[in-house]
């Protein structure tokens, strides 16, 4: 499904990600796991073409996406909920949802889309007239997966979907994540809070100073000595 090999990404000079390699397949649940500043919203930001790398190659179904526009990597199926949750101001919740069935269409009914994110955040029914500019940091957590889940996408990208949250609101998001795997869909998710990382991913990349250093199983991650040198909380 997504491939990606040898990406090396640069900023205002500067590199940050060195040669990074991964791949997600249909159905699965990949963790990108590092501390702040290892690369893992670079990774996530190239993906969704917000970032051109400087080397390497990224397929979506085989087809190259390297460098193209965001706009055109969400029609072609990738939907994107960043860690800031930006959802927009002047919108209802409504609004923010079914907009994201205006940037992609396709063969399944708008309503029938719309309907699938409310299943996955029940909670947001009773806000959906409510403004963006009034909804808590959690809420627009909720929103910003909700609407990215609208556009239709059979891969997922959520970049810290549990940070700043109260834990309160946590067992929430963590139940939307597993309704949208149970609904099918693919999902790469950056996380820094290893204890946030669901027991059933398929695998976790650990990544360190914009390289990823392990690939395999939470519970080998949790069995090597190198990886809990880089990522605590794997005891």
């Amino acid at each position: 499904m997504l491939s990606v090999e040898g990406v090396s990404v640069d900023i205002a000079g500067a590199p940050i990600l060195h040669g990074v390699g991964l791949e997600v397949k249909e159905g699965e649940i990949v963790c990108l796991v590092g501390r702040n500043g290892a690369g893992k919203t670079t990774l996530l930001r190239t993906l969704m073409g917000q970032l051109k790398p400087r080397t390497g190659e990224i397929r979506w179904r085989g087809a190259l996406i390297s460098g193209r526009s965001p706009h055109h990597i969400a029609r072609r199926g990738i939907g994107f909920s960043p860690e800031e949750s930006e959802v927009f101001a002047s919108l209802t919740v409504a609004q923010n949802i079914a907009f994201g069935t205006w940037t992609r269409p396709t063969a399944r009914p708008a309503a029938e889309r719309i309907a699938l994110a409310y299943e996955v955040f029940p909670k947001l029914k009773t806000y959906m007239q409510r403004g963006g500019a009034e909804l808590s940091g959690g809420e627009r957590k909720m929103v910003s997966i909700a609407r990215a889940l609208a556009l239709d996408p059979d891969l997922l990208l959520l970049d810290e979907p549990f940070e700043g949250l109260s834990p309160a609101i946590i067992p929430t998001i963590a139940a939307g994540i597993t309704s949208i795997r149970a609904a099918g869909k693919a999902v790469l998710m950056a996380e820094s809070n290893v204890q946030h990382i669901p027991e059933y991913v398929s695998r976790i990349h650990v990544i360190e100073r914009g390289e990823i250093v392990f690939r395999g199983s939470l519970e080998a991650a949790r069995s090597d000595p190198g990886v809990r040198g880089v990522v605590s909380g794997l005891a």
